[in-house]
Order: C-alpha cells, then structure tokens, then sequence
C-alpha cells in the first residue's frame, strides 16, 4: 500500500470535562427538548469553540433550521469527499441560501482523494477510503473546538442505539442533541415547518453517503451494502 495512505492513530489528547462533568452535563441536558438543548449549549460553552457538522443528506433540514434560527452566524462544517452525488451538492446549496448558512467544505487531501478514485478504495477498502476522505480531514478542523454537535439519532443504527447527549470522543466533547428524537418526530418537524427533503429521498433513499457506497433502502441498508460496515467512522 502507498505509505502516503498508512492509517496512523493520533494520539488520544487529553479530556475536556471528566466523566463525573460528562455525566452532570447529561442529567442537566436530558430533560430538554432538541431546540431546548442547543439554545442552552450557546450559554454553557463558548460558541466560538462550538463545531457543527452536516452531511447534507435525507433530512438535514431539521437539524439545520434550528441551528439556524438560534446562531444564524454559526459556520456548518460539510465534508466534501469528492464522492458525493449531485443532488447532495445541490440540496446543500439549496439549503445554504434558504436558510441563510455559513457553510464551510472541508475536502481530503488531493492525493488521498486521487489515490482513492484510482484505486477504487470504495470498493476494495472502504474503510480506508472512508479514513483518508472523511475521517482524517475533520480530524484536522476539530483541533480548533471544544465542542462537536452533531445530528445522530438512536433509531439509526446499533452503535448510535449506545450513545449519549453528551460523551467524550478522542479528547473533544461530543453532543448529539438530537440523540433521542424519534423518526416520527423528525418527519413530523418537518412537514409541519414545510422544510425539504433531500431530492433522493423521494427516490427511495433513507440514508445518503456517497454515490459510490450507497443505494437505496430503508434505514442504513442502502450503505455500504454487502459488507459489514454500519458507520463512516467519524462518530467511533
């Protein structure tokens, strides 16, 4: 394998909050609502230091209207990994100018990239591929925050079934305020406010990655069909 593309493990730094701190956090943090959850985020840490991610992917819409509506100014981290479809791109346009956001790309390397599309990693080695062009990028803004909020849900996925408002990942806070949001409630936001869907949706796609790695399917079966991988490894 190219050594240029050897997967290295940084160093796990140091804890921003202990675990009695996480768990005070999430006692404090549980009874509110998702919207109740983020405006409260804003009080207890600087928001300067608050990282948000998007995946531009089926319903975003939710997540990203009320983002919106509580810090307009707040930069939305999307990673561009140079395989997404273009509806993605699209849709993430679509919802920069509808709700006014400050979207930030965030690309692989161009050689990884490169290497990627000629090695045809996505299908010989996705995870690699997923480590060089998702992973490893955002590993690089993140040292800029102290807090990563992103729009993980419970019903998605066993893994995300474990998880809590508030954990420590590789020494950064991680909240996920919508943890507990059911899928009803979600749809239900959204008809109510008349937000979009992602166009893909409508064609039978529940869950959107990359063109290469997703077909459609209800839930997460449209990803990395045919091979036991469930996550990009972003939220390992």
């Amino acid at each position: 394998m190219n050594s240029v593309l050897q997967q290295i493990q940084p160093e796990s730094p140091e804890p921003k909050l202990g675990p009695e701190a996480i768990a005070e956090l999430n006692r404090a943090y549980a009874p509110l609502d998702f919207e109740a959850r983020i405006r409260r985020l804003y009080e207890d840490f600087s928001p300067e230091k608050v990282m948000v991610t998007s995946s531009f992917a089926a319903t975003s819409a939710y997540f990203l209207h009320i983002i919106s509506g509580i810090r307009p100014e707040q930069t939305i981290h999307f990673i561009n990994t140079g395989f997404h479809f273009p509806q993605t791109l699209e849709y993430r346009d679509y919802l920069t100018r509808l709700f006014k956001l400050q979207v930030e790309d965030i690309c692989p390397d161009s050689h990884h990239l490169r290497y990627s599309q000629e090695q045809k990693l996505y299908e010989t080695d996705p995870d690699l591929c997923c480590s060089v062009n998702k992973v490893q990028p955002l590993e690089q803004v993140k040292e800029n925050y102290d807090v990563w909020v992103s729009s993980l849900m419970r019903w998605q996925t066993d893994h995300r079934a474990s998880l809590e408002i508030f954990e420590e990942r590789r020494g950064m806070i991680k909240f996920n305020p919508m943890i507990d949001v059911t899928r009803e409630q979600r749809d239900a936001y959204i008809r109510e406010h008349d937000l979009p869907f992602h166009p893909l949706v409508a064609e039978g796609y529940a869950s959107i990655g990359c063109s290469h790695c997703t077909v459609k399917g209800e839930g997460r079966s449209g990803r990395w069909q045919g091979k036991p991988k469930t996550e990009c490894g972003l939220h390992l």
